[in-house]
């Protein structure tokens, strides 16, 4: 088996009594797109924020490509190729399709936030922002403003801007929320084309999308690991039909 491009061990976060991650432990391998899934309160998002650098951990560490990344900020994570989108479309509405990729261009390369105003006219930023909206399909609404697009054309644009940061790793939080079924298949398909080029870890409620891209799946239920396995494997776990996979109210 290859080195793993991410490892995590005994990872902890709690709120007062609340133990929100329980000592997970798990490894993502190079190019696989690993699921995780789990019942609503689980802790799935907060793993994804405590991956991330947007959460510091109580304990435990985070291991990226052999180096120890636990205590980095956010900013820091993303130089090192660590990308992620949110549960909740997060871009800048008042900017131009492009504006909002060109930024994220700028961003990677160490550029200063208050130009801003400036990236749109920036003909490096330009070329390297529309390549990737290409990548997603977007490149014919890169002048449109950003609020203007459809639910799954903003999730397509945050795809693109994470994308934007040449990252080795995405962290994608529940990319498929709130889109309809002719958007879901839309992103279903970006997912499959976006894997194996690079290494995903999906946060995901559609149970259907997951056990059609996933090469692996890890489990949480109240915090803890239940177990990681194949698709199949996981799906024959009397455990997981028990914790989850009858449970049709979706992760959370």
């Amino acid at each position: 088996m290859a080195e793993p491009l991410l490892s995590v061990r005994e990872l902890c976060k709690s709120y007062g009594a609340l133990r929100v991650t329980n000592g997970i432990s798990l490894d993502v391998l190079p190019g696989e797109l690993h699921a995780v899934i789990g019942p609503n309160g689980a802790g799935k998002t907060t793993l994804i924020h405590q991956l991330s650098g947007a959460l510091p951990s109580d304990s435990g560490r985070i291991l990226y490509a052999g180096a120890d990344i636990t205590a980095l900020s956010v900013e820091q994570r993303v130089r090192r190729g660590i990308a992620r989108s949110f549960q909740i479309t997060c871009i800048l509405s008042g900017f131009s399709v492009l504006e909002n990729v060109a930024l994220a261009v700028q961003a990677r390369e160490g550029s200063s936030f208050r130009f801003f105003g400036r990236a749109d006219r920036e003909q490096a930023l330009n070329a390297q922002a529309l390549e990737t909206l290409e990548a997603v399909g977007l490149e014919a609404r890169a002048q449109s403003l950003a609020g203007s697009l459809s639910h799954g054309e903003k999730r397509q644009l945050e795809l693109a801007i994470a994308l934007a940061t040449k990252p080795t790793l995405l962290l994608l939080d529940e990319p498929l929320a709130g889109a309809s079924h002719e958007e879901s298949d839309q992103l279903i398909a970006l997912l499959r084309m976006l894997k194996g080029r690079h290494t995903i870890v999906l946060i995901e409620h559609d149970m259907e999308a997951v056990f059609a891209l996933a090469d692996r799946i890890s489990v949480l239920v109240y915090g803890a690991l239940l177990i990681t396995g194949d698709p199949e494997t996981v799906r024959a776990s009397a455990q997981v039909r028990e914790a989850y996979l009858g449970d049709e109210r979706g992760a959370g």
